[in-house]
C-alpha cells in the first residue's frame, strides 16, 4: 500500500459519487483476504479482512464502472472491464475474493433487482425451444472452428479433463483420460452402438471408435462442429463407424447400448430437464448405461441462481442453466433411471481452464488477426477467470454420472 492509501475509516472525499458509497461501505465488511481499490480521483483504499484469503487489486478509471457493479453485479463488472473502465492485475484472485466474502459483497455479486431486471428479461427470451436451442448454440459454438483451434487441445475437446497429477501431463492426455474413464464405466464392447448427445468436434467419437471398436451416433446443433467432426473421422478412416447428424436430441429415434453426453446438459434449460432424462431412458436399451458429464452449482445456492441471471448466461452461454446435485438426483429418479455412480473433479476443471486461459492469451495476436476486437477478448478472458474462481471456490463443480436403465 503506498503512502496515499487509507482505510475506509478515513472520511470519503466529497467527490466520491453517492451511488458508489454504499459499495465502499460494503467492502469495509470484508472478512477474508485483502482488497486494494484505486479510484478515479487517485485515492487508494485498503480493505483487509480478519481472516486470511485472496489478495486482490482493482483499479477503477471511471466512476461509471462502480455504478455498473452496484446495479448489475458480476454482469456490470464484466461490462466495465469490457469497456475499459477498470482493470485488475489478477482477475481470478479478485473473483475468488468476491466469492469468499459473498455476504459482504452481496450486491457487488448479484446487483440490484432494478439493475438486473433487463438482463433477466433478456435471459427469458433465450428459452431452449427447438428454434431457441439452435440460436443459442450458434451464438457460442459457431464463432468459428479456427478460433477454438487456437486455444483448445489438438483434439478440440471443450470440456473438463481428468488429470493424473503426474508432472508434465499434457492437456491432450488428460482429455483422453476423461474419455477413457467414460468408456471404462460403460464397459463398452466392440460392435456396440453408442449415442453421443452433443458430439462437439468429434473428439470422443474418434477415441471411442479407435479404442473400443464401437459405432457412434452423434448429434449436435452446430453446423461448424458437425463439419469439423465429419472431416476428422473421414480423415482418420473411421467414418464408416460413425453417424454424425445435425439434430436436436429430442428428435432421436431408436435405442442404443449406451449413451454419452459430455457437458451438454448445461445448454438444455431447467424447463427441458425432464425431457432430456426421459430421452436417456427411452433411447437406452433395457440394462443400458449412460455417462453424463455435467457442471453443477451448489445445492445451497441453486434456488437463488435459478431465479436470476449471471455473466455467463448473458455473454457466453445464452439459454444456459446449471443443475444442482439434488436437482439431478430428482430428475434421474423421476425419469425411471438409476444413479449408479457420481464422480466429481472440480479441481481438474480449474486446471483445464487455467491451461485454456494460458493458451488463449498466448494466441492473442492470432485472435485479433481473425477480426475479434478488444471487447471480445476481454469478455473471454473474464469468462475463463470467472470459471476458474468458481471451481476453485467450490461454487461450481463437475461430475460424471453413471446412469442405468433398469
Amino acid at each position: 500500500m503506498n503512502s496515499s492509501s487509507r482505510t475506509l475509516a478515513s472520511p470519503l472525499p466529497l467527490r466520491v459519487p453517492l451511488l458508489v458509497r454504499p459499495l465502499l461501505l460494503a467492502l469495509s465488511r470484508l472478512q477474508y483476504g485483502e482488497l486494494t481499490l484505486i479510484t478515479p480521483d487517485g485515492g487508494s483504499y485498503l480493505f483487509r479482512g480478519a481472516h486470511p484469503g485472496p489478495q486482490a487489486q482493482l483499479q477503477v478509471y471511471d466512476w461509471r464502472a462502480l455504478r455498473r457493479i452496484v446495479l448489475a453485479g458480476d454482469i456490470g463488472l464484466a461490462e466495465a472491464w469490457r469497456d475499459g473502465w477498470l482493470t485488475s492485475p489478477d482477475w481470478t484472485s479478485l473473483l475468488q475474493l468476491a466469492l469468499a466474502n459473498e455476504s459482504a459483497f452481496e450486491q457487488a455479486i448479484h446487483g440490484s433487482w432494478l439493475g438486473t431486471a433487463g438482463y433477466w428479461l433478456k435471459h427469458l427470451t433465450r428459452a431452449n425451444t427447438r428454434r431457441g436451442s439452435r440460436r443459442n448454440i450458434h451464438a457460442h459454438y459457431d464463432i468459428g472452428n479456427d478460433f477454438y483451434r487456437l486455444w483448445l487441445d489438438p483434439g478440440m475437446t471443450y470440456s473438463a479433463a481428468i488429470f493424473s497429477g503426474e508432472a508434465g501431463q499434457t492437456l491432450a492426455a488428460a482429455q483422453e483420460a476423461k474419455y477413457e474413464r467414460i468408456l471404462a464405466r460403460l464397459d463398452a464392447q466392440p460392435g456396440q452402438r453408442i449415442l453421443e448427445i452433443g458430439c462437439g468436434w468429434g473428439g470422443f467419437a474418434e477415441y471411442a471408435i479407435r479404442s473400443r471398436g464401437v459405432h457412434v451416433t452423434g448429434v449436435t446443433l452446430s453446423p461448424s462442429q458437425l463439419e469439423w467432426a465429419q472431416q476428422r473421422l473421414a480423415a482418420a478412416g473411421l467414418d464408416a463407424q460413425a453417424d454424425l447428424r445435425l439434430q436436436d436430441y429430442r428428435d432421436i429415434d431408436g435405442q442404443f447400448d449406451h449413451i454419452v453426453s459430455i457437458e451438454m446438459l448445461e445448454a438444455v434449460g431447467a424447463r427441458w430437464w425432464p425431457r432430456y432424462f426421459r430421452t436417456l431412458h427411452d433411447r437406452l436399451k433395457p440394462g443400458g448405461r449412460a455417462m453424463v458429464q455435467v457442471i453443477t452449482i451448489g445445492d445451497d445456492y441453486f434456488a437463488r441462481y435459478q431465479r436470476g441471471t449471471d455473466f455467463i448466461q448473458q455473454f457466453i452461454f445464452p439459454g444456459g442453466m446449471l443443475p444442482s446435485p439434488a436437482a439431478l438426483d430428482r430428475e434421474i429418479a423421476e425419469a425411471g433411471l438409476q444413479l449408479a455412480d457420481r464422480y466429481t473433479f472440480g479441481r481438474d476443471y480449474a486446471e483445464t481452464l487455467r491451461r485454456w486461459l494460458h493458451d488463449f492469451n498466448a494466441a492473442l495476436p492470432q485472435v485479433y488477426g481473425q477480426g475479434f476486437d478488444q471487447a471480445f477478448v476481454r469478455l473471454w478472458q473474464f469468462y475463463l477467470h470467472y470459471c476458474i474462481a468458481g471451481f476453485d471456490a467450490g461454487r461450481t463443480d463437475v461430475c460424471q454420472l453413471e446412469i442405468r436403465r433398469r
